[in-house]
């Protein structure tokens, strides 16, 4: 059989892992039963377990018969705090948390690759990385594998590095990567606005935060449209505004939280650099005084351009040209595979999972959704895909 051929007729193996992942999620580092259930999955397997210190992380290396480099290959396994409401038969029973990204078909596809590929150790010149990751949403879990030794644990250098993430708004099965920039910079913003609270009645009295507060909003939309370059993007959003308590009180203070991501790390620190400098003039500008605290988050996912056109290649030879659409433009999210690809060259592939029914995979319920549903269809595609790029790259490594 055909390494699809192969993938598909483990789909009921990996619907059954993805199920039982999706009913009990995790959120964060520690996903202590997410990692038993991962580590039964791969019982049996000749691959070496080490599993992290710190976090809930599995690292698994399987040799090949013959001597050469590794390829790493990403699967993340956190879920969300969101209340599931999506009508599936396998919903959460974990009051608060869902897997709404799909991590739980990322975590089966994996296994599946584990599988596929342990089948084929004998033709294997190199070794392979299967890295089982926790808290990719928002907790650095990559970064923290590193920081553990990830890249040592083979014990040969690792050439390269694949992940794949679902997307319910692409068609399933569907293949999409771009070289360069593929996700971007993303910072989350806390200013504190402080004055002086008052009457309602008396507000020359008091030194209001309110009004800086509304000024500060609409003045940093201005700032994106007239200090940015256009083909430099450069998105920021508010998502908090509070202040008060009653309405014939002035605060104290106000408060303002923002994201801001970017499709370059220079522009995420040009960016920071004026969010602050904006909020604490127009703060003193009203009597007030700004406390802005920012939060790096992750670097822009950077493809590497023979990588992508590689994960092209092999695709197209998997499953036809047909399965494969080069991105015009970086996804507006951000990664921590970033802290992956910033040392090994790679590539982060979407993988199409619009759930099934849906006349338009543009009108799907997106990732993040607490009504978020995925096509398990999707699960032999991602293995059969992240096998065939690791044993494509390591044949191409010892020719």
């Amino acid at each position: 059989m055909t390494l699809r051929d192969e993938a598909q007729a483990l789909l009921p193996e990996l619907t059954e892992l993805r199920h039982g992942l999706h009913r009990e999620p995790e959120i964060g580092l520690q996903l202590p039963r997410t990692r038993e259930k991962v580590l039964a999955a791969l019982d049996g397997l000749p691959l070496e377990i080490h599993e992290g210190k710190g976090l809930s992380s599995i690292t698994a290396v399987l040799r090949g018969s013959r001597p050469g480099p590794a390829v790493l290959l990403r699967g993340d396994m956190d879920a969300l705090p969101l209340q599931e409401l999506a009508d599936v038969p396998y919903a959460s029973v974990v009051d608060g948390s869902m897997h709404a990204c799909g991590h739980d078909l990322h975590t089966a596809m994996l296994v599946g690759a584990a599988k596929l590929l342990s089948a084929r150790a004998l033709e294997l010149a190199g070794s392979v990385v299967f890295m089982f990751q926790p808290g990719e949403e928002g907790c650095d879990g990559a970064g923290a594998m590193l920081a553990e030794g990830l890249l040592d644990v083979a014990g040969v250098p690792v050439i390269a590095a694949y992940a794949t993430h679902v997307h319910t708004n692409l068609p399933a099965g569907l293949v999409v990567s771009r070289p360069g920039t593929a996700t971007v910079a993303g910072s989350a913003i806390h200013i504190v606005l402080r004055g002086r609270g008052g009457h309602g009645s008396m507000p020359h009295q008091a030194a209001d935060p309110v009004p800086a507060a509304a000024e500060i909003v609409t003045a940093l939309q201005s700032m994106v449209t007239r200090t940015t370059d256009a083909f430099d993007p450069v998105v920021l959003s508010v998502g908090v505004l509070r202040a008060g308590t009653a309405v014939n009180i002035i605060p104290d203070s106000a408060e303002i939280g923002m994201t801001l991501r970017t499709c370059s790390d220079h522009m995420q620190e040009e960016v920071l650099g004026r969010i602050r400098r904006l909020c604490e003039h127009i703060a003193l500008a009203h009597g007030l005084t700004a406390e802005v605290e920012m939060e790096w988050g992750f670097p822009a996912t950077v493809n590497d351009a023979d990588e992508v056109a590689f994960a092209e290649s092999v695709t197209a030879e998997l499953f036809g040209a047909d399965h494969w659409l080069t991105a015009p433009q970086p996804t507006m999210a951000s990664e921590d595979f970033s802290r992956i690809l910033a040392v090994v060259p790679g590539a982060f592939l979407l993988l199409g999972a619009c759930p099934p029914g849906t006349a338009d995979p543009a009108s799907a319920v997106p990732n993040h959704s607490p009504h978020a549903r995925f096509d398990d269809s999707a699960l032999p595609v991602g293995a059969a895909l992240l096998a065939g790029l690791a044993q494509a790259r390591l044949d191409r490594a010892g020719r």
